[in-house]
Parts: structure tokens; C-alpha cells; sequence
């Protein structure tokens, strides 16, 4: 069994692989963020002009949340595209869609000149983003994954999270400039479109990637052996429901962010709970956090391929969600220093260890046949729930009500340990060969086997 799953993949197909699912998820969550940077800074102003100012903001960012609604929607739609047309086929449909209507939403037409067109237009736009970005993590994080050779799934697959960070850096490093350099009216005139245009670069780039990659070996062995299925999202939940459903539980873990960047500002910076932060802090800690993120995650996707997927994640699971009492309680006492490097230390280190290793782990939970979908579905539900938790916290937590820190922090420690209690459930998946994945009676190589073949894989350039 020792050679089993060692048939030769192309260096090249890989790393061209490896760079697409970069660019691609790079380029999707650009694309995705600057919408959220827009949505808080000026789009209360310019599509819902005639409305009281605070439900102006209140509706902005609603057609912000409006984007998570539509990731399981798109999940099941592009999940079955990625596994009856194939993985590439399905990650340029995603950057195509997430590119176009991105670029749209920098040509639109404001209130003052179409009325109420101007946020309908506005919502469709954000949900046809929403759809996209739902099958790029999964049809991404298989791509590569299916390219790379036995023993270095974790590290290669770790480069789909890394492009997700990297595109969050590059929104925050383009907008934030000119919505602080720009004179005002400026800015809400013209200004604001600059970054919204700018994704026709980028995709124009990940195109060019894309579409020199060939289909995956797996893929194309299942669709030459005509074993394609008709309904993978069917087979999926028929055959592993009880993955899909471990999945969604460890997806959870987008509690950390919610509580590094969205509840933990609001607590930071909101006047009404009365710590005072300035908001220039709480700007600069996603594009920190970010920043070590993308020096972080190559090392722990590697690591993972040593010791294994299902230790990472416990790891950073409960490590982040630990970390989470301490980063709440700094911002309580006003400790600036103190919340920024336990922001930084739980989200952009700790944090980690699930981040970078769940782009190999979900998709070596499933069988090629529903990869794509089964992770599609399953980490969106996830990733959708996680999007509730900001009005959970404001309500279990409102300005003026005591133990903030401890309230919070306790609700988002227990779902770290759900999200560890899953994993920790999950089969292990590193040392398991790519034909015998998603199989119940998959036995992984033995050990000694398996770090030969990881160290022949490592050597070779």
C-alpha cells in the first residue's frame, strides 16, 4: 500500500493550481470586503438617501448580510456544477460572476438619480456576489488539493485560505487610503467606485491562471471511468451526512472573526458601550491580523501534513476560543496594547490552525464523486450561522450590561468547542490515499510509508 496513491502528478499543474485557487479566492474575497468597507462608510449615504440615519445604516448593512444568505444557495448550484463539469470549469463560473458583479456595483446608478432602483439593484448585485463566493473556498481547496501529490495536501491546499487573507489585505490597503485622503465629496461622488473597478485587473489575471490548469487526475479518472454521478448534492447527504453535517459544526469557527472584527469593534468603538477606543485602531487590526495570517498559514498547512489535520484544528479551536475571554476582557479595562496583540494573537496565529488546515481537511472528508458539494453545502450552513452571531452577542450583551466579556466570550468558547468536538469526532485524513477518501473503510498508509513518500513528494522542485 506503500505506493499506492503515488501516481505522478505534474509540478507544474500544481503549483498553476495551487497559484489559480490563490488568485481566485484572492480576488472573490477582494471583491467581498470592499462591498463590507463600502456598505459601513458610504453606501447609507448614497442608496438610502431619504431614510432616517440610523435605519440607513441598518439597511446598508443588511444587503452586506444579504451575501451570506445566498452562499448555501449558490453552494448547492455550483457544488453539483463542480462535480458534474468538473473543478475548473466551476472556479472560473465563480470568478466570472463575483468579477461582473463587482464591476457593476461600481457603475451603478446612486438614489438621487434612478430613486428606489438604485438599492434593489444594489441587493441583486450583492446576492448574485454572495452566490459566487459560495463555491470558490470548496471548488478551490479541491482543485489543489486533488493536484497535489500524497503527503503535501495540507500545504498546498493551505495557499485557498492564504488568497483569502491576501484579498481582504489588498481591499482594506486600496480602500482605506482614499476614503481617508479623499476629500469628501469626492469620495462619495466618484471615488468610492475606484476599488469596485479595480477587480477587473485581477480578474482579468485569474483568468489567464485558470484557464491554463488542467482538470484535476482525480476528476478526470472518475469521468473517464464514467462513474460521474447525475446528483452528487443527493449521493452527498445519502451517503455522508454525518461529514457534511461535522463540517458544519466545525464551519463554526468563523466565530473568531465575528469576534475579532465585528462584536469586538462595536464593544471597542460604539459610544454606547463606553470604552472609547479610536476607530483607527480597530481599522488597522483585520489588515494586521491579515497580514501575519498570510505569513502563518504555509507553516501550519505544512505542519498539518507531519502531524495530521484533526490536532491543528482541535488546537486552534479551543486556543482561539480561550483567547477570546482575554481579548474581550483587555478591551474592557481600556487596555489598547493589550486588545491589539490579543486580537492579533488569537486571530491571526491561533486562529490559524483551523484556517489553514480546513481547505485539505473538508475535502478529504468526501468522495471525488460530491466533493465539491458536500463541502460547498455544508461549510456555507456553517459559515451562514456564524453570520447571526454579531446581533446574538448585541443582544445577550447590550450597552450597559455587566460581564460583557465574560458573556460573550463564554458563548464563543463554547462553539470553539463544538467546532473541536467535531473534529475531534471526524476520521483522520492525511495519511489516507486520494482513491480510498470519503470511504468508511479507508485505511491511511502506515506511518514510516507515508513520511517517505511526504519527504519524496518535499524534495522535488
Amino acid at each position: 500500500m506503500a505506493s499506492h496513491d503515488t501516481h505522478s502528478h505534474d509540478s507544474k499543474q500544481t503549483k498553476k493550481a495551487t497559484a489559480s485557487g490563490w488568485v481566485g479566492s484572492a480576488l472573490e474575497y477582494y471583491d467581498f470586503f470592499i462591498y463590507a468597507q463600502a456598505a459601513a462608510l458610504i453606501f447609507p449615504q448614497i442608496f438610502f438617501p431619504n431614510t432616517d440615519p440610523k435605519i440607513a445604516i441598518v439597511a446598508s448593512l443588511a444587503t452586506y448580510g444579504v451575501g451570506y444568505v445566498a452562499r448555501p444557495i449558490g453552494a448547492f448550484f455550483l457544488g453539483h456544477w463542480g462535480d458534474t463539469k468538473g473543478r475548473k470549469n466551476v472556479l472560473l463560473l465563480c470568478m466570472f460572476m463575483m468579477g461582473f458583479a463587482t464591476m457593476a456595483v461600481g457603475l451603478l446608478p446612486t438614489y438621487s438619480q434612478v430613486g428606489v432602483w438604485a438599492p434593489i439593484m444594489l441587493v441583486i448585485l450583492r446576492l448574485i456576489q454572495g452566490f459566487a463566493v459560495a463555491g470558490e473556498i470548496s471548488g478551490a481547496s479541491s482543485m489543489i488539493m486533488e493536484h497535489a501529490p500524497f503527503g503535501r495536501r495540507g500545504y498546498y491546499a493551505s495557499y485557498t485560505l492564504q488568497g483569502v487573507q491576501a484579498g481582504q489585505i489588498f481591499a482594506a490597503a486600496i480602500f482605506l487610503p482614499l476614503a481617508y485622503f479623499m476629500p469628501d465629496d469626492m469620495f462619495n461622488t466618484w471615488g468610492w467606485r475606484i476599488p469596485f473597478l479595480l477587480s477587473a485587473i485581477v480578474l482579468v489575471a485569474g483568468y489567464i491562471i485558470r484557464r491554463t490548469v488542467e482538470e484535476t487526475p482525480a476528476f478526470a479518472n472518475v469521468e473517464a471511468k464514467q462513474q460521474l454521478t447525475k446528483s452528487p448534492v443527493a449521493e452527498a447527504f445519502q451517503n455522508n451526512w454525518q461529514n457534511m453535517g461535522l463540517v458544519m459544526c466545525m464551519a463554526l469557527m468563523n466565530v473568531i472573526p465575528v469576534v475579532a472584527t465585528i462584536f469586538g469593534a462595536a464593544y471597542a468603538v460604539q459610544p454606547a458601550y463606553g470604552i472609547g477606543f479610536s476607530k483607527s485602531v480597530y481599522l488597522w487590526i483585520p489588515v494586521v491580523g491579515n497580514i501575519i495570517a498570510v505569513l502563518v498559514i504555509p507553516f501550519v498547512g505544512n505542519w498539518s501534513d507531519k502531524i495530521g489535520r484533526r490536532p491543528m484544528i482541535i488546537g486552534g479551536a479551543l486556543g482561539s476560543g480561550l483567547l477570546s475571554f482575554g481579548y474581550l476582557y483587555a478591551i474592557s479595562v481600556h487596555n489598547v496594547p493589550l486588545a491589539f496583540a490579543m486580537s492579533l494573537l488569537m486571530w491571526g496565529v491561533v486562529y490559524q490552525g483551523y484556517n489553514a488546515v480546513f481547505p485539505s481537511f473538508y475535502p478529504e472528508l468526501f468522495q471525488t464523486r460530491y466533493r465539491v458539494s458536500a463541502m460547498a453545502i455544508s461549510q456555507n450552513v456553517g459559515t451562514m450561522i456564524t453570520a447571526l452571531l454579531p446581533a446574538l452577542f448585541a443582544a445577550v450583551a447590550p450597552p450597559g450590561s455587566d460581564n460583557i466579556p465574560l458573556t460573550v466570550g463564554a458563548i464563543a468558547f463554547g462553539i470553539t468547542c463544538v467546532a473541536a468536538l467535531a473534529a475531534y469526532t471526524a476520521k483522520e485524513t492525511y495519511r489516507i490515499p486520494m482513491s480510498e477518501l470519503g470511504k468508511r473503510d479507508a485505511v491511511p498508509v502506515q506511518k514510516t510509508d507515508y513520511d517517505v513518500q511526504r519527504m519524496s513528494a518535499a524534495a522535488k522542485p
